[in-house]
């Protein structure tokens, strides 16, 4: 096992994935990439095991032998769980300081698969493209349903209609809606998920590495922000094709099943966001603009007899976790 993720002399590209107790899910990941790291000669990829505390490690070492992938992948046991931001730094940082860095840092989730040609595709839109910065992928679930969203920056009107779950407002506020709908076109956008983005190198030498004081949650937010401010754009690439099983570290996401209760995490990252890039008066007007959309939303549900599917003590969680409680910038 590598104490460091140094790529080697030629490294065009690295590949970053982040495993907590998904072991069987990074080595599903690891096949997928097979094919494509051929694709690009020299491309390497680190596993980083963010301590999962089960045998992860010793899974993915045994996996990595078994199927003679030493000359491409190497692992590395990071000594804390510090996060999605943690554990991706962990490995960019030790690339960014080898002597021939690499161009371009791909994070990819481990519950993904990559179908053929996505790595090629990403490569090949952002080296055609050099005022753009941060590339990725179109999403599909594990049937194959496509799932083609991105999203745009939250806002105090995107916290509206968070939280008021209505339609027609929906419709009216369509242009700052967190969720944005994609087609099968190239497009800018102001964020992507972070189970596949492609950074380019010069963009952490304007901005810096993720920020870790993020545990999980809007960290590839806040980054796309600052990539947009320091004159970098963001584009979703839709031949860039990725099946993603979203969730599987946390649970919280998990697609066609009953919600969970949001993480401690969670409400830290999103008021971090607000706090760090809007300052503590535009986070109290988001979190009483929320607030109010919400309590509509329970009167309208009670009235019309709607099923609650909310996650459990979403109300109260909230309530604790505003500027108005906790007045100062998590982090």
């Amino acid at each position: 096992m590598n104490d460091t993720a140094q790529p080697p002399e030629k490294c065009p590209l690295l590949i970053v994935i982040v495993n907590y107790r998904t072991a069987d899910l990074t080595i599903n990941c690891l096949h997928s990439l097979v094919g494509e790291v051929k694709s690009l000669p020299g491309t390497q990829v680190v596993v980083v095991d963010n301590p999962s505390g089960d045998d992860s490690v010793a899974r993915i070492q045994e996996a990595i032998a078994t199927e003679g992938w030493q000359n491409w992948v190497s692992l590395v046991a990071a000594e804390r769980n510090g996060g999605f931001a943690y554990g991706n730094n962990l490995a960019v940082r030790s690339a960014l300081q080898s002597p021939n860095p690499p161009d371009y840092y791909w994070l990819l989730n481990p519950d993904t698969l990559v179908r053929p040609g996505s790595l090629k595709a990403l490569v090949d839109f952002i080296t055609r493209h050099p005022n753009v910065g941060i590339v990725g992928s179109s999403f599909e679930e594990a049937d194959g349903k496509p799932w083609p969203f991105t999203f745009r920056f939250p806002t105090i009107l995107s916290e509206l209609d968070s939280g008021l779950q209505l339609g027609i407002v929906t419709k009216l506020l369509q242009k700052w809606t967190l969720v944005r709908e994609m087609d099968n076109q190239p497009a800018p956008v102001d964020w992507l998920p972070g189970a596949s983005m492609m950074i380019r190198r010069e963009v952490f030498e304007s901005v810096g590495l993720m920020d870790e004081a993020y545990f999980l949650y809007y960290e590839e937010t806040d980054f796309c922000l600052q990539a947009r401010r320091a004159g970098w754009s963001c584009w979703y690439v839709p031949q860039s094709r990725i099946m993603h099983i979203a969730g599987q570290s946390t649970g919280v996401t998990v697609r066609n099943a009953e919600p969970k209760r949001l993480p401690q995490y969670w409400f830290d990252s999103r008021r971090r966001y607000f706090m760090k890039n809007h300052g503590w008066l535009y986070s109290a007007v988001a979190d009483a603009t929320w607030l109010a959309g919400y309590l509509l939303w329970r009167c309208r549900r009670v009235i019309q007899r709607k099923p609650d599917t909310d996650p459990p003590h979403l109300l109260e969680d909230f309530l604790r976790n505003t500027v108005f409680v906790k007045p100062n910038m998590p982090g």
